[in-house]
């Protein structure tokens, strides 16, 4: 079969049609991230966490923040690898813990790298069990640490040796996030945080994974670099398919590829942390945005904002909202609107009643603070 011939703008629209992102939106939270599969939790909430921005720019107006909270309370959604997920897909996920490390053979560094540092450790891993069995969910500051090799990571992640044996726990399908404390995560046994689902074999979890994966994401490159989180590349998921004056191939879902000139879109302020562009590549070569998340960058440095938002018009990224929530104070400040290029005044508009719903959804009002 020839690969599907798609022009930028046709892969931008099935790109935000994917997401969930064009018109008529979603009814429900519950649809939404089973759909996307995942949402991010990012506790950074200088607006408001990630998760419920990527919820509330689907739904608008209708989407009640509560929901979220009774889904995790309830069971309904668990974390993993910082990644709020449905429940019921957890078997796809202790697929690949069953045959941990065997996630990483094509990645033989890592496979080989965590194997030893695991093993090295392996009393504590032993005396971590123990303490959850007898007094689980308890946070991480609760777990002793014995370890005999400290974890060492160019300096990100040095002398948090729990911390990162209890991530590798986790991908072992040992431990899980049992809940909050605070702002701390509590850890407990998996066995009594996951559902008690038949796990499938390792390849038919993959293959499903991809699948789900690009249904979310619409189009995406096979192969693609390691990154943090939730990858980005799809095996061979989908339909082959080209993009006019972008190298290489891609995969495509064809559930996307009918009445795309009947695309409706629409005005979104997005997460910095949004599916749609956490793809930093993708970003770049089919919706030709430039975007950085600056706030692990001195201020003064910084040229969109400190947790500056994504705007989407219709298929396209055109500017990011520099905005902070003054809670204290009972009001949504916005510092600056950056146009990528000029906007219509509709465009100002429409970006402007969008702000002031944010606003109305966290029960603050909108200040412009622009100079």
């Amino acid at each position: 079969m020839a690969p599907h011939q798609l022009t930028q703008q046709q892969a931008r629209r099935i790109a935000v049609r994917a997401q969930l992102l064009d018109l008529p939106r979603p009814s429900t939270a519950e649809q939404v991230l089973r759909h996307l599969t995942l949402l991010q939790d990012d506790p950074c909430a200088a607006v408001v966490p990630s998760a419920q921005l990527v919820l509330w720019s689907r739904l608008g107006p209708g989407y009640d923040a509560q929901w979220l909270e009774d889904a995790v309370d309830s069971g309904r959604v668990v974390e993993l690898h910082q990644m709020l997920r449905p429940a019921e897909d957890l078997a796809l996920h202790r697929a690949g813990m069953a045959n941990w490390p065997a996630v990483f053979d094509q990645y033989r560094d890592i496979h080989d790298a965590l194997t030893r540092w695991v093993e090295a450790n392996d009393d504590t891993r032993c005396d971590i069990l123990e303490k959850l069995y007898d007094e689980g969910p308890v946070t991480s500051r609760a777990l002793p640490d014995t370890t005999l090799v400290p974890w060492r990571s160019g300096g990100w992640n040095d002398d948090r040796n729990v911390r990162m044996l209890l991530e590798n726990m986790v991908g072992r399908g040992e431990v899980a996030v049992a809940g909050k404390e605070g702002r701390d995560k509590l850890w407990d046994l998996a066995e009594r945080v996951y559902p008690d689902d038949p796990v499938p074999d390792l390849e038919d979890a993959r293959r499903e994974l991809d699948r789900r994966r690009l249904a979310g994401l619409g189009i995406a490159r096979g192969k693609a670099a390691v990154v943090p989180g939730e990858p980005t590349a799809v095996g061979d998921a989908g339909e082959e398919a080209v993009v006019e004056d972008v190298r290489g191939t891609w995969r495509v879902d064809p559930a996307y590829l009918a009445d795309l000139d009947g695309f409706e879109g629409r005005v979104a302020v997005l997460s910095p942390l949004d599916r749609l562009l956490i793809d930093r590549k993708r970003m770049g070569e089919v919706f030709g945005f430039d975007y950085q998340l600056e706030m692990f960058k001195p201020a003064a440095k910084r040229r969109w904002g400190y947790w500056a938002m994504p705007v989407l018009v219709g298929d396209r990224l055109l500017g990011k909202v520099d905005a902070t929530a003054e809670r204290d104070r009972g009001v949504l400040r916005l510092d600056a609107l950056h146009e990528d290029e000029p906007w219509d005044p509709s465009v100002r508009e429409d970006v402007w009643a969008e702000l002031e719903s944010l606003a109305d959804f966290l029960d603050l009002v909108l200040e412009d603070q622009r100079p």
